[in-house]
Formats: C-alpha cells, structure tokens, sequence
C-alpha cells in the first residue's frame, strides 16, 4: 500500500475565552477527544498537564498525527493545532469543535497545506459549530 503525503496543518490562535475553561486539563482532554472524534480521526493516546499556579496543555496523538491545545488562562489565550496526514481526516472540523466550546471572542487562523511541494499557506473560513446536545 503506497501513502500520500498530502497533508493539513490548521493553527489558530483564541483570545478572549473563560479562564475556568482554560485552566482545566481533564475538562479540556475531554473536548480534544471529541473534537478528534468528531473530525475522524484515530486517537491513540493522550497526555495533559495542569500546570500551575495556572494553564494547561493537551496533548492528542492520532493514527493521522496529532492535535495539540497550549492554554494561558491569565490571558484568555490559547494556541490550537491539528495535522493530519492524508484526505480522509479534516482536521478544520476538530479545530470547529473547540472554538464551538472555548467560544472566543476572536481568533486567527491558518492553515498549511503540506507533503505536495512546497507549503501553501491559506486563511480558512472557521466556524463554531452548533453543539447537538
């Protein structure tokens, strides 16, 4: 079986989110579960660490690659990250999951598309996805 190495890199920075979210790892892993799920991908396993006297930092390791979640609660700040190798992973649906819980005030985001040449850099369109409940 031969693999592309077409991949998806999307970073986004939030500002502007609630500093109890921030500064819950075991809350925050729960939603980074769901958010791999909800994008397709295969978790194969995951490390957090409440750091303190604040902050926390979620570490999701997929059959795909990864998706990672760096907070600093004090400053209502957080730095997301998903790759995935291949097409059939989005992981623009996992980043949507969390800003749908984190709710940020504001964010920016990129998104590198990798493994075909050079990096193309593009600016997507993100969207809090409405939680069914």
């Amino acid at each position: 079986m031969e693999y592309s190495t077409f991949g998806r890199h999307v970073a986004v920075d939030t500002w502007g989110v609630d500093f109890d979210l921030l500064n819950n790892a075991e809350w925050l892993q729960a939603q980074m579960v769901e958010a791999a799920e909800v994008c397709g991908a295969t978790v194969l396993s995951v490390q957090s660490k409440q750091f303190e006297p604040q902050g926390a930092t979620v570490l999701v390791l997929l059959s795909e690659s990864h998706l990672s979640i760096h907070t600093y609660p004090e400053k209502g700040f957080a730095a997301l990250d998903c790759y995935t190798c291949g097409e059939t992973v989005d992981p623009q649906l996992a980043i949507e999951h969390m800003l749908s819980v984190l709710k940020p005030e504001v964010t920016h985001a990129k998104k590198l598309v990798r493994g075909m040449g050079e990096l193309q850099v593009e600016s997507p369109v993100l969207k809090q996805a409405q939680l069914v409940k």
